[in-house]
This record gives C-alpha cells, structure tokens and sequence, in this order.
C-alpha cells in the first residue's frame, strides 16, 4: 500500500470517529443531547477550546513543561534499559541473580511509586521524570534483553571464527541485531514517557497538560479535559514522529518496512 493512500485512510478513520462523535452530542439518537453534550462535549466545542488555548498562549508553559518532563524520562529511561539490558544479555549469571528482583520491580503498580518519588523528589519536575522512567526502562530493558538474545550462534560463531573480539561483536553483531527492538521498543515508551509525566501532573503538580486536565476536570468542564485529551495526542504523534525520523536512517541496512509497532 502506498504511504499517501495509508494516510488517507487513516485520516478517514479520524474524520469517521469525529462524524460519530459530532452525531450523537447533535442529536438525541443515544440519549438525550444536553445529557451526551454534560458527559461528551462536542467536537466543535473541544477544537474551538484548543485554538483558543493556543491562540492565547496558555498552553505552550505547561506544554514545555510535560516536554521536558517527557524527554528526560524518555532518555533517561531508554539510555537505562539499552545499557542494563545489553549487559544482563552478554551476562547470564547476573541476568539469573536478579531476574527475580526486574520481575517484583517491574509488576509494582507505577502509580503507587508516584507518592513516594513526590515524597523523595518534591512536586517539581523530577518526581514526574522518574515516575516516567519506571515506565520507559522496562519496556526498553525486555526489548534490548530479548534483541541481544535473538542473535543467532552460528552468526556468532563465524564472527568469532572471521577473528572479532568482543568489542567488535558488540558493534557490529550485537548492536545492528538488536537495534530492531531497540526502535520497536522506543515507539512504545514515547507513549510511556508521556503517561508517567501526565499521571504524576495529574497527582499532584502546578504546571503542564496533567495539571491542566486535572483542573478542568475538577470543575467538571469535560470540554477543557476533551481539548486536553486532544492537545496530549497530538503532542505523543509529534515525538513519536521524531523518534521514526532518528529510526530511519539507523535502519536503512534493514530490508523490508523499518517501522515494527
């Protein structure tokens, strides 16, 4: 399928889902319209709320904010989850020791952490940087674990008959084979990275799109948390599009589409 008809179906879907949405808040098909209008909004009303966030330049502070927040958790995390992940595959005796403790660390609930990293950290930026972090790295880590152990032995065994050493393995085996996961794992944590942040804005913070959701919601303005809701997806397309820019290139020896998720 061709990448121009591929958007267009996908711009389909959104204008569909949009149509839907404007339908049933316009007329009474499913409930009453004051009642779809109380719990839904409308489409029209969450787009003209957007603009004029955007237009009067309120949102741009707590939009820097959550990007902030989101590009540290998401560096921070991923550089965490590459190098341990790279280290624990290469190691299988310190992998086997502490494969328990990454299993009780990684099934803990993430929002029973964000009181305690607000406790540690303050109400400032960091409590939400590592909130995200918890998120980022172990999706990161599983993938890079999993990549690095996908390498086929007799690969391994002819680079290591051709005379390579370890450094060498590490370049260009290791490395090229796992960077695959590598990317199909950074598509997934952006997501991630953004979530930790919002969730810890959400639960407690002054500034960025959580807080402004949050706010909104407490004055049961479910237009406000609708343009939200609609500020935060498109904020997650634009890094995820960022991160596919930096993935092309890296995978350019890879046949095929580069994209996994």
């Amino acid at each position: 399928m061709s990448r121009g008809k591929l958007l267009a179906l996908q711009i389909l879907v959104a204008v569909a889902v949009f149509l839907a949405w404007h339908v049933v808040t316009t007329w009474s098909i499913v409930a009453d319209v004051k009642t779809m209008r109380f719990f839904f909004s409308t489409p029209v009303d969450v787009f003209k709320r957007v603009f004029t966030m955007f237009l009067e330049g309120s949102v741009y502070r707590h939009l820097w904010i959550t990007l902030v927040e989101t590009i540290l958790a998401f560096v921070i995390g991923a550089s965490l989850g590459i190098v341990i992940g790279f280290w624990f595959a290469r190691k299988p005796i310190v992998a086997a020791v502490f494969d328990p403790y990454v299993k009780m660390m990684n099934a803990l609930p993430r929002v029973v952490l964000a009181p305690i990293f607000a406790l540690w950290f303050g109400l400032g930026i960091w409590s939400k940087v590592w909130l995200g972090v918890t998120l980022v790295f172990f999706i990161v880590f599983f993938n890079v674990y999993q990549g690095v152990r996908e390498v086929p032995q007799v690969v391994l065994a002819n680079a290591r008959m051709l005379g390579m050493n370890e450094r060498q393995l590490l370049r260009h085996v290791y490395w090229p084979a796992a960077l695959a996961w590598v990317f199909s794992s950074l598509h997934t944590s952006v997501g991630f990275a953004v979530v930790g942040a919002v969730v810890g804005e959400y639960l407690g913070s002054a500034a960025g799109l959580g807080y402004l959701i949050h706010q909104a919601e407490g004055v049961f303005d479910v237009t406000g948390v609708f343009a939200g809701m609609v500020i935060l997806m498109g904020f997650v397309m634009l890094i995820d599009g960022i991160v596919t820019l930096v993935e092309k290139p890296l995978l350019v020896w890879k046949p095929g589409e580069t994209r996994t998720v």
